[in-house]
């Protein structure tokens, strides 16, 4: 009797304690400090500055490998300019750029419902899921799209087993946002200029870029029989009514991230390269001999400080000379055991100062999104195919001043072939010529080995050209050392946890799309 009056006695003290500590427990339980909600203007800078961390990172390890900008001088596994690669190389890119997805769906959706309706955050942050999602498609095919994003759903799970869509619903669906995003951007609504560190508020300029982004796109999937008239239309369109859609004029449009630092006070954004790498591992790939020997038979002012750029100009590219000096690159494919001396690499410290280079590890211009360049040759390309009618020759020439001016800001943005030959010597001469009376396939070998050169430092962006057009003419068939029966990797191989977290939808996209290899062709490369 007396034990189970103990017990009871227990339980009587017991319930009450549990009652109290329930009591008001989720109102003491608030964090006075971290804030519950958010706002469009909250989320954009951030989202931007990350999104373009996993470009950059991946165009000096993945992208420059393949593409012969850079060459690894070491014999160890994961020789990504051999085509021998881990299949876990594809996870960060994945990962990276899906949860930057969902942030930019946070702008939007936040700048969407009651009194913080603002049309100009709706119409960026669908530019930027259309620029995210391409990159991702276009690195890996058919992905999540209609289905993605949807892992968490008023405060608990939603779908985290999405479908995949193919790459040509995926493409006609990104066109359709951007309409919506040039639509949105002319009302103009003010921005913080502070949420903005692409374009400091100018709505102007956001729409210039998303129209010049639309005309990439276009681009890209334009040798598809099944869509290629209405890609044709889509950008004569585009190009003939500027003032419905904007383009980029300059290099002052170009969409980009200055990696300003502690030297300012708005802006303080600092290069990923400088908190990310460190400077024995960012200066130990050696300069492809491919990437430098056209720099230096033009004696590119990318390569190099001369006049009539003025005293003092430096070319920021920021390439250094290994001891020994010479302008001299390593070969890329080499057998395992034979590669050539060290010969060039980007430099990793800044002495501009003193008469040397710029460091491009701690360059601010490295931030690209988009290049008033790459249009010019997008421009230049479809003129040649006669989409459009302007002078094929005049755009060709603008995109190489405003490649060269981005990087080197004494040269003369805009220039005439009169003016190259009076200012450039063997920059005029040979490759760089423009004859009208040219076949259009030496224009087109013309037009992308300088688009290459304007696409450094712009993510994967020389692969997924390279793939869509077979230029430059990277002589594949000359490096011995390369594996995957010798051919350029058509896309990255699925993350390997996705094969176990959506099996089903993982099935059915390798039914659909090919074999989850490094060689099959998304849709946009197949005939």
């Amino acid at each position: 009797m007396k034990k189970q009056l103990l017990i009871a006695g227990i339980v009587l003290l017991v319930v009450p304690t549990l009652y109290s500590c329930k009591k008001g427990f989720e109102k003491l339980n608030v964090d006075p400090i971290n804030i519950l909600h958010t706002t469009s203007d909250k989320l954009l800078a951030p989202a931007l500055v990350n999104s373009l961390w996993p470009g950059m990172s991946r165009n000096r390890s993945f992208n420059n490998e393949l593409m012969q900008v850079t060459v690894n001088i070491s014999d160890g596994e994961n020789t990504v300019f051999r085509y021998a690669f881990r299949a876990t190389q594809s996870d960060y890119l994945w990962n990276s750029w899906f949860v930057q997805l969902t942030n930019f769906k946070d702008v939007d959706s936040l700048a969407s419902i009651g009194d913080s309706i603002n049309t100009s955050y709706q119409g960026i942050a669908r530019i930027c899921k259309a620029w995210l999602f391409a990159n991702l498609t276009d690195t890996y095919g058919d992905i999540p799209y209609t289905e993605a994003l949807k892992g968490w759903t008023g405060g608990s799970q939603g779908n985290v087993q999405p479908v995949f869509d193919r790459q040509k619903d995926i493409y006609l669906d990104l066109f359709k946002k951007l309409e919506e995003a040039n639509d949105l951007l002319t009302n103009n609504t003010p921005v913080v200029v502070s949420s903005d560190p692409v374009y400091r508020g100018d709505i102007s300029k956001w729409r210039k870029f998303g129209n010049s982004l639309y005309l990439r796109l276009l681009l890209r999937i334009s040798g598809k029989a099944e869509v290629q008239d209405q890609c044709i239309q889509k950008i004569k369109e585009i190009v003939e009514n500027p003032d419905k859609y904007p383009i980029m004029q300059n290099n002052s449009d170009c969409a980009r991230v200055l990696w300003t630092g502690e030297t300012s006070s708005t802006d303080p954004y600092t290069s990923p390269y400088v908190n990310g790498i460190r400077v024995q591992d960012f200066r130990a790939p050696a300069i492809c001999s491919y990437f430098l020997d056209s720099l230096v038979t033009w004696t590119d002012p990318r390569l190099v400080s001369a006049k009539p750029y003025g005293s003092g100009s430096i070319g920021r590219l920021g390439i250094a000379q290994a001891s020994g000096g010479g302008w001299r690159g390593v070969a890329s494919g080499y057998l395992p055991g034979k590669a050539e001396p060290k010969g060039c690499y980007f430099q990793s410290y800044d002495n501009k100062t003193t008469g040397g280079v710029w460091s491009l590890q701690q360059n601010p211009w490295t931030g690209i999104i988009m290049q008033y360049a790459e249009v010019q040759f997008i421009l230049a390309e479809a003129a040649v195919k006669g989409w459009i009618s302007g002078d094929a020759k005049t755009y060709f020439y603008q995109g190489i001043a405003s490649a060269i001016n981005y990087w080197v800001p004494n040269f003369p943005e805009s220039i005439t072939s009169k003016e190259f030959a009076d200012h450039l010597g063997n920059l005029s001469a040979g490759s760089v010529i423009w004859d009208d009376a040219l076949p259009a396939r030496r224009k087109m070998e013309m037009i992308h080995l300088q688009k290459y050169y304007a696409l450094f430092m712009t993510d994967l962006q020389q692969w997924f050209e390279y793939r869509r057009t077979g230029y430059p003419n990277l002589h594949l068939d000359k490096l011995p050392g390369l594996q995957n029966g010798g051919v350029m990797p058509a896309r990255l191989v699925y993350p390997v946890y996705v094969q176990s977290a959506n099996p089903t939808n993982y099935k059915a996209a390798v039914a659909a799309q090919g074999p989850d290899q490094i060689n099959t062709n998304v849709w946009w490369q197949k005939p």
